[in-house]
């Protein structure tokens, strides 16, 4: 049977994205053939939209579809704290708290040699040049708890120390409704770490 070049170049495409193998692929590419027409252009429109629409805030790296995002352009956040994290969505997740006042800063990824991603392709010069702009006290950094993050933790220390007067860490370790019997052995490690005077 001839192979459909444009099926296969619908399918090639679905498969970039993360966590979507060629199986996948092919279910949303047929997927996609038997949407009704009008469905079908909405979500070509919607894909288009998103590509014109929506850049990187040029202050912190949060996406946004205005001149600044919401975050950097209201007044009332504290400018001091800054909050930096891996990926624009990352953020999110913490602004579902509800608590935190500060602003952010999007890394833009984590330093990960075996990916061949240094310090000099992640937004730390102009993470640098923020705390000093706005006289940071804090710089709060919540990267995921994995090597690379980790990593990247402990060089945005190295390069803030003696800039803002505190760096804090995430705490991690124990998730709540959890049993130790599962946990392993780094997540015990970081819970006695990050233990607290009751």
């Amino acid at each position: 049977m001839k192979e459909l070049r444009s099926l296969t170049e619908l399918i090639e495409s679905f498969s970039k994205l993360p966590g979507i193998g060629v199986k996948s692929a092919e279910r949303m590419a047929y997927a996609v053939l038997r949407m009704k027409e009008e469905d079908r252009d909405d979500f070509v429109k919607a894909i288009k939209d998103v590509s014109s629409n929506i850049h990187p805030c040029p202050v912190c790296g949060l996406y946004t579809e205005d001149e600044k995002c919401e975050i950097c352009a209201n007044p009332a956040r504290n400018k001091k704290t800054i909050c930096v994290v891996s990926e624009a969505k990352d953020a999110l997740a913490i602004e579902k708290m509800n608590s935190f006042d500060g602003v952010f800063h999007v890394l833009g990824g984590v330093v990960s040699p075996s990916h061949g991603i240094g310090p000099d392709d992640l937004n730390i010069k102009s993470l640098l040049d923020r705390v000093k702009e706005n006289e940071a006290t804090e710089v709060i950094i919540a990267t995921n708890p994995t090597i690379d993050g980790e990593t990247t933790a402990l060089f945005i220390a190295k390069v803030l120390d003696g800039v803002v007067p505190t760096i804090t860490r995430l705490g991690y370790g124990l998730p709540m409704g959890s049993s130790l019997d599962y946990a392993d052995a780094l997540t015990l490690s970081k819970a006695f770490e990050g233990r607290k005077k009751i």
